[in-house]
């Protein structure tokens, strides 16, 4: 019942850190037990690996930092990680084959080893040390940006060449060593794969993750001050008798959870945040939705987001988005019924009818704030590009300054907080193009990003704009967002407007010294050409990490 496996070795590969933790001194008894734990369920580890301390922690699997003795009498550094005893078989297998035969090289991260006893596995991997994103965000300089992003499309065309969707690029998740400038893309615990993926194991996982029962629908929820985003998947819109009714019902104050896809993974959360611009809450301060060890700063996730106690405000003027398919709609289940009218259209409650409409079943794992917009309109193809739209969104942090830019609490807040920066009308747009109809009833018009970014970082590039170039449309400073430190109910668009006065009063602008400005008040425009590619709200047409390493941006670079 046990087993070691004995994987491709990987030269100056790095550790797979979920979330780093940190505990009090207090809790050091409880790591300690922790590791004895690992010992009884893995005793192979006991004659191999001294675990020093655990170092992060995620939804499935918490990373420890071990030595190994060689033979040669060297102590090597290695991160084991040991996955939660619930995770699937194949979800795990398909993960170490991805690491296998993708990583190693070109930025992704590899493996050593593998050790399993009865239902528990240990992956081990060398353990690099590596800077924390928020700790070295600010002190950047732009050289070091343009670096960063340049070995991340690296690991990326590594990956999508093999036909891998990692599902959950952050920086988290791409470990960097600013001294010795090495980088790595781990953790896949979600990985997906595409229609011609070569990684045969993500092909049965990718099936296993289709399968899916009538569940409810998808949810439609006041967000107060007067803001409701709706998102639905209307399942008879080929009929044309029933589409009208599937209209109101995806505008409806309904659905009271947001439950996770089989093979979806919990939300995960960063740990130290100083300046959201977007968000409800500072990644400091705790809701419910999270379970707070009050001796530590570990943070494990519910599965099951319950809205239903949230306060419903609907009196005041309404910005309602919602979403539907446009294809023919798949073939109701018997307990769907498709004859019915909603009833519960702008009140504070949901109707039988809502409630036993069946839910369109696409993937939607990943981070909030990082997830592509046809991952949050449930679009049920997605591509690589979905990796390519979590590159923009840590683009757009390093630019701005700002970690993490976006923080919403459920999809359809993230889906309006992408309105307020590359606006309604291209959303609608872009949203056709991959089945869905998107509306609203407020234009939002799109930021120019350079401006955002500046403002935001609190610097005002010198660097000319290229000849002929028409500037976009200038900041809308009533739609401008900044951050908010306070627990509070979810933001809306409404007060993200109203949030303006107080940042055009410099509250939460980072100012930075003219000494201090490494480069950030000569940023090229094709920094900001590529990120609104990378932002590009159609799928099809954004680019891809092959493409965004022969961008005019990294033209002085070896690929």
């Amino acid at each position: 019942n046990h087993q070691i496996f004995k994987c491709c070795s990987l030269k100056g590969s790095v550790m797979n850190n979920n979330n780093t933790i940190k505990y009090a001194d207090g809790n050091v008894t409880g790591i300690k037990k922790d590791i004895e734990k690992l010992y009884e369920a893995v005793p192979q580890l006991v004659n191999v690996f001294k675990i020093k301390e655990k170092i992060g922690e995620g939804t499935f699997s918490s990373v420890y930092l071990a030595t190994a003795q060689l033979q040669t009498g060297y102590e090597e550094k290695m991160a084991l990680k040991h996955l939660i005893p619930t995770s699937h078989p194949l979800r795990i297998a398909a993960e170490l084959q991805c690491l296998t035969v993708a990583g190693g090289q070109d930025n992704v991260m590899g493996v050593k080893y593998c050790f399993r006893k009865n239902d528990h596995v240990v992956i081990v991997m060398p353990y690099l040390e590596h800077e924390s994103f928020l700790d070295i965000l600010n002190s950047l300089s732009f050289e070091e940006v343009r670096e960063y992003m340049f070995n991340l499309f690296k690991a990326l065309r590594r990956i999508h060449h093999f036909g891998i969707v990692h599902r959950d690029v952050k920086p988290s998740n791409f470990l960097y060593n600013r001294q010795l400038k090495e980088y790595a893309l781990v953790d896949f615990g979600l990985a997906q794969g595409t229609p011609d993926t070569k990684i045969e194991l993500l092909k049965t996982a990718h099936s296993e993750d289709k399968q899916g029962s009538c569940l409810q629908n998808n949810p439609t929820i006041a967000l107060g001050n007067g803001v409701s985003v709706s998102v639905t998947a209307a399942k008879q819109i080929a009929q044309q008798s029933a589409s009208k009714a599937a209209d109101k019902r995806s505008s409806s104050l309904s659905k009271i959870q947001i439950k996770q896809g089989r093979g979806g993974k919990e939300d995960s959360v960063h740990h130290s945040v100083q300046r959201s611009v977007f968000g409800e809450r500072n990644f400091n301060v705790y809701s419910s939705t999270y379970q707070e060890n009050s001796s530590t700063k570990l943070i494990k996730q519910s599965k099951m987001i319950d809205v239903s106690s949230r306060k419903l405000v609907t009196k005041k003027k309404i910005i309602s988005t919602k979403t539907v398919s446009n294809g023919a709609a798949r073939k109701a289940a018997s307990g769907c019924p498709s004859n019915l009218t909603c009833d519960c259209f702008a009140t504070e409650r949901v109707c039988s009818v809502c409630l036993s409409r069946c839910q369109q079943v696409a993937p939607r794992a990943g981070t909030p704030g990082f997830r592509a917009p046809e991952v949050l309109t449930k679009c049920p193809t997605q591509t690589t590009a979905i990796d390519m739209w979590s590159a923009g969104i840590v683009f757009l942090s390093l630019l701005s300054g700002r970690y993490p830019f976006y923080k919403a609490s459920d999809d359809l807040t993230a889906l309006a907080q992408i309105m307020t920066v590359r606006g309604s009308r291209e959303t609608i747009q872009a949203a056709k193009t991959f089945g869905k109809s998107v509306l609203c009833t407020q234009v939002v018009p799109a930021q120019n990003l350079r401006t955002l970014c500046e403002k935001l970082r609190g610097t005002n590039s010198s660097c000319k704009r290229s000849q002929g170039e028409v500037p976009s449309e200038s900041v809308n400073d009533s739609a401008l967002p900044v951050a908010v430190d306070k627990q509070c109910a979810p933001e809306t668009l409404g007060k993200q407007i109203q949030h303006l006065k107080s940042f055009q009063e410099g509250d939460g602008i980072l100012e930075m010294k003219a000494t201090d400005m490494k480069g950030w008040d000569q940023v090229p425009d094709e920094a900001y050409d590529l990120l609104d590619k990378l932002l590009d709200l159609n799928p099809a047409t954004r680019i891809t990490a092959k493409e965004a390493l022969l961008h005019p941006f990294f033209k002085d670079m070896r690929l």
